[in-house]
């Protein structure tokens, strides 16, 4: 997930030669602007988030790419940087004591976190997409005989985490790694954070087994593994950035985005994507689920949240399946 590319497939060749310039400037880590960048279409906005993603292409390639703009949170340790004639305020409307303005600030302090994912998949453009979300009831069944067989055909190329595993990308980025082939791993920086503001600490921890798909995979044997990865991660990040354990959120998704076993690790009062209830699982309790039941994630029914236009999801409404059925 470094440079420009995010959980993207193998960078193929370029196109034709009019086509060249724009899409090797989009892969590369020297992507100066976004004058190349022709919007198809708007994604998604989010006035909460204080996100956009747009889909594209560089320079009229026939290949379509992704453009993610994030509004950088405010550097409390340099507020007084603001402090200056700079920001420049312009009176929207004034009341009794309240007034309401229009602020502009020095370019320095009014940074985007920009991701270019480029090519882009129809997956991609699938998980960044306004839509309705349904949640499913995923029996031990269906999860055998609809979602696994989908997921096998359908996942998302895992050469950016082989990579990481491998040193062959982002090795500077690594917090920590074990390199013991059944417990080990590589904690890294996720795309969601910029590395420095601690109110947005999100880290991702990838399991060097490349054998374990998601939740559904975990049984008793792969408790030490577990343990390991939470007792090693939470110490190094209390280490290199002061966080305890006890402020740390640690938590497996189900669906998760991409099929190689990961945990998140974000601060505790940071609303990351991906923490509600119908998502997240806490790492500690999928621990004690299988101390108590070692193979509790391959009987337990698991809801999941699932795109309207996911393919998944047609084949689970076209079973019946899509809500719970609380009568058998």
């Amino acid at each position: 997930m470094a440079g420009v590319v995010e959980n993207a497939s193998d960078v193929e060749a370029c196109g034709p030669a009019v086509e060249k310039q724009g899409v090797a400037e989009a892969r590369s880590e020297d992507l100066k602007d976004l004058s190349a960048f022709q919007t198809e279409r708007i994604l998604c906005s989010d006035s909460r988030s204080k996100t956009i993603v747009a889909l594209g292409n560089f320079g009229g390639s026939s290949e379509r790419c992704i453009v993610f703009l994030e509004k950088k949170p405010f550097d409390v340790d340099n507020f007084d940087q603001l402090c200056t004639n700079d920001t420049v305020f312009e009176k929207v409307f004034r009341n009794d004591v309240y007034g309401n303005y229009e602020c502009t600030v020095a370019k320095n302090l009014n940074g985007i976190k920009a991701t270019v994912i480029c090519p882009a998949s129809d997956k991609h453009i699938q998980k960044y997409e306004t839509q309705l979300i349904h949640i499913v009831e995923e029996s031990q069944e269906l999860y055998r005989s609809v979602t696994l067989p989908h997921l096998l055909s359908e996942q998302l190329n895992l050469q950016w985490v082989y990579n990481i595993l491998e040193h062959q990308a982002e090795v500077d980025r690594i917090v920590i790694e074990d390199l013991d082939p059944t417990t080990g791993f590589v904690l890294i920086p996720d795309l969601k954070w910029d590395g420095k503001d601690l109110k947005c600490l999100y880290l991702l921890a990838l399991v060097r087994q490349t054998n374990i798909k998601s939740l559904r995979d975990l049984t008793a044997d792969h408790l030490p593994l577990l343990k390991n990865i939470f007792r090693k991660c939470t110490d190094a990040i209390k280490e290199k950035y002061g966080l305890p354990a006890s402020r740390i959120r640690a938590f497996l998704h189900y669906q998760p985005t991409f099929y190689h076993l990961h945990i998140h690790f974000t601060y505790l009062q940071y609303d990351a994507p991906g923490i509600h209830t119908e998502r997240a699982h806490l790492l500690t309790s999928v621990i004690n689920n299988i101390e108590l039941v070692p193979n509790f994630y391959q009987v337990a029914a698991l809801p999941f949240p699932v795109k309207q236009t996911d393919k998944l999801f047609s084949i689970f409404n076209e079973k019946g399946m899509h809500s719970f059925n609380l009568d058998n």
